[in-house]
């Protein structure tokens, strides 16, 4: 695809992206090596703003180096290519291994590279803020793919509007860096060099909000699991049961209003549980001398308390 400075690659974007515009006989690939990702983030954006100033040529960039701030804290990316149309606007080139059979391609794994290419248009969109007049960062990418089990490439056009705007909201709503490290006492510090006792102080230090899910993304997730059991934090048993519970945070208040200890009768969760508790109750109950026993039911009326 990128064979020839990228002859193939720009072929696709003319004719699926921009066909109005001057076939790409010849374009400029800029070098965009440097030191680091900060280096390759800064030269990334000089070949942009280069590229744009010279309208009327195609440029392609191979694998450019994007920043994105996620939470007050920038994250490098590294598209496939961005390629800049003669008229200034970018667009971004994701290539992909699935195939496109018929001209479709499994709806699944397209989904998820209009969700990764949304996160690089945003990058996009950074940088063109930087520059006066800013450049158009185009909202539909190119998809290329193996076309029915080949070597040959097969083009589609995505629009990623949706992913993009979902993506921006989800990155909006993110607590900042800043606003944690404001919410720490003076001196916390996090440095694995420190010594233990202190280091324990310092992550001690830091409410633990245990999920489920952080056993697969985080390496304090059993330190964290530990503390959250100890407080009793309704949590530990999953995102889905706190969100049923509503205002009911720990087992204790969830076992206090479940017996009607506590609690608002017309709140639906402390509802629910005291039916929950009236239906078990009911269940468990011994039955009269003269009242028969339910069929299948042991003789101890031996009955676990949890299915």
């Amino acid at each position: 695809m990128k064979a020839g400075e990228g002859a193939e690659l720009l072929r696709l974007v003319h004719t699926t992206l921009d066909p109005a515009a001057e076939p790409p006989r010849e374009a400029a690939v800029p070098d965009l090596s440097a030191i680091g990702p900060e280096g390759r983030t800064a030269r990334t954006a000089l070949a942009l703003r280069e590229a744009t100033a010279a309208r009327g040529t195609w440029t392609l960039l191979d694998h450019p180096m994007l920043a994105l701030d996620v939470a007050g804290s920038p994250t490098f990316l590294e598209p496939d290519a961005v390629v800049v149309h003669p008229d200034g606007s970018w667009s971004v080139a994701e290539i992909k291994s699935f195939p496109m059979l018929d001209g479709a391609a499994d709806p699944a794994k397209v989904g998820a590279a209009a969700r990764q290419a949304a996160v690089y248009v945003l990058a996009l969109e950074e940088v063109a803020a930087r520059l006066e007049p800013a450049p158009r960062v185009r909202h539909r990418v190119l998809l290329v793919c193996p076309k029915d089990f080949s070597n040959l490439p097969a083009a589609s056009a995505v629009d990623i509007r949706k992913q993009r705007a979902v993506t921006a909201r989800q990155l909006a709503r993110l607590t900042r860096i800043q606003d944690i490290a404001d919410a720490l006492s003076e001196g916390t510090c996090f440095a694995p060099d420190l010594p233990a006792a202190e280091l324990s102080a310092a992550v001690d230090s830091v409410p633990a909000t245990y999920a489920p899910e952080c056993l697969a993304a985080c390496e304090l997730a059993f330190h964290c699991r530990a503390r959250s059991r100890a407080a009793g934090a309704v949590t530990a048993l999953g995102r889905p049961l706190r969100a049923e519970l509503g205002g009911l945070s720990t087992v204790d208040d969830v076992l206090s209003a479940a017996r009607g200890a506590s609690g608002d009768p017309d709140d639906p969760a402390v509802a629910a549980l005291r039916r929950a508790t009236a239906l078990r109750a009911e269940a468990l109950r011994e039955p009269a001398p003269d009242e028969p026993a339910l069929p299948g039911a042991r003789a101890d009326r031996e009955v676990a308390p949890c299915r």
